[in-house]
């Protein structure tokens, strides 16, 4: 029966994966405090079962390396657990009125896999320090996030109208593009009728970027079919 295992030495392997099963607790505790959708148990199956992995491939074909013409590569198994782990982390990823969210959570959960392969691999300091390093960014990054944010620039705005049905919005969204602005979010104010019984739409665009508005500006009011554009700094599609 002995020659069925790969290796004598199994209880050895446990350490390590008590290891990851405490580390990865403490990620998950933490992303559980936070009311997060990937929690305490996600979090720590996914250390475990990453820890687990990186051993089975290290130690796990022990018996076979004496049989001629074999040779095992220990780091494949680890690799397939980074690409695998984008999986999980995608599922967690969702858009709500135009914003992305679960991006942290996805971004602790390959962590936690890091956790445990570091943990599989013999690592533990590194394991150790990667984990309370997670623990200081999750909870001691967000005060400064908004601190940042409070103190930041306003990001411009680009009001316009335009003969509605014939591509303007659609010319104008490629110019924004072509000069180094990404338009966040568009706001339709109004559309009206002019006198000529053509339909005239007013919309907003909150940009982002670093390009020069003025010039962005004074292109968009050359192109056919814009009749007006101004700009400002107040956001006006905040609630």
């Amino acid at each position: 029966m002995h020659a069925l295992w790969s290796t004598g030495e199994q209880w050895e392997l446990l350490p390590p994966v008590l290891l990851a099963l405490l580390l990865s607790t403490v990620i998950g505790i933490e992303r559980e405090v936070g009311n997060k959708q990937a929690g305490l148990r996600t979090h720590t199956l996914v250390g475990v079962g990453s820890a687990v992995f990186m051993l089975v491939s290290k130690y796990g074909f022990a018996d076979l390396l004496g049989i001629e013409h074999v040779a095992l590569d220990p780091s494949r198994i680890a690799a397939q657990i980074v690409s695998g782990i984008g999986f999980v982390g995608g599922g967690l990823i969702f858009v709500r009125r135009d914003a992305v969210r679960g991006l942290t959570t996805a971004a602790t959960v390959w962590l936690a896999a890091a956790v445990g392969v570091a943990c599989g691999a013999g690592l533990p300091v590194l394991a150790v320090a990667t984990t309370a390093g997670l623990v200081v960014i999750t909870r001691g990054f967000p005060p400064i996030s908004r601190f940042v944010a409070r103190h930041r620039r306003q990001p411009p705005i680009l009001r316009l109208s335009y003969a509605d049905g014939h591509g303007v919005l659609r010319a104008v969204l490629a110019t924004c593009t072509d000069r180094g602005w990404a338009v966040h979010r568009v706001a339709v104010d109004r559309e009206t009728v002019s006198e000529e019984g053509q339909r005239i739409a007013v919309v907003t665009l909150l940009l982002q970027g670093r390009g020069d508005l003025p010039e962005l500006t004074a292109e968009l009011a050359e192109l056919p079919g814009v009749r007006s554009t101004a700009t400002g700094t107040e956001d006006p599609l905040e609630d």
